[in-house]
């Protein structure tokens, strides 16, 4: 099979997110003059290491809200953002904040998300979340296509949880991350195995 994108492609649903899976799924918090806000993107990844910076996509757009959804909008209005990692155990609390509530509402209260105070940065975070980075925004890009837009952030503090360190490594079997694949399809993160690139100690 083949198909353009702009021609359709005549499944019952569309197949892109399907192929670009696993995504990690990236739990935006942020703060704004309406209050706290939290909500899961799958357009999400780590895109540098010195500085550390990350990157989650916003792509589409709320009724009450311009810029995009609260995430996006609320990163643009206060400079900040904090991505919050997603552990198995959280899976019906992450899903819970994706509901498209109207701006204001606190998606902590609401799903009953544990919110604890960010350190170099005037944001919430995911309290019990395995890592948590707190980030700086460093540009908001306008991508192609309707309401749809990239913001990226320097990474200003990261906040591990105790119980997945492990000999001196962040563990991840710890926690399972959770991933995003299509349609309304999950994975967890349950085998880790190692491959050394060629030339590597």
């Amino acid at each position: 099979m083949f198909y353009r994108p702009e021609a359709g492609h005549g499944l019952p649903h569309n197949p892109f997110n399907a192929i670009v899976t696993p995504r990690p799924i990236g739990w935006i918090a942020t703060r704004g003059a309406l209050g706290d806000n939290l909500a899961p993107y799958s357009f999400f990844n780590a895109v540098a290491y010195v500085p550390p910076q990350v990157m989650f996509a916003s792509t589409s757009r709320k009724p009450d809200r311009t810029g995009g959804k609260d995430s996006a909008a609320q990163a643009r209005e206060s400079g900040v953002f904090c991505v919050n990692i997603v552990a198995y155990a959280a899976r019906a609390v992450m899903n819970a904040t994706s509901e498209m509530f109207p701006a204001g509402v606190d998606e902590f209260a609401r799903a009953g998300a544990a919110k604890a105070e960010c350190v170099t940065i005037p944001c919430p975070r995911v309290a019990d979340a395995p890592a948590s980075l707190e980030c700086v925004v460093t540009q908001i890009v306008t991508l192609e296509g309707r309401d749809n837009v990239a913001v990226f952030g320097r990474v200003t503090g990261i906040h591990l949880r105790d119980d997945c360190l492990v000999d001196g490594r962040f563990d991840v079997t710890r926690f399972r991350p959770l991933a995003r694949l299509g349609y309304h399809d999950y994975a967890s993160i349950d085998a880790v195995f190692e491959l050394r690139r060629p030339g590597d100690a």
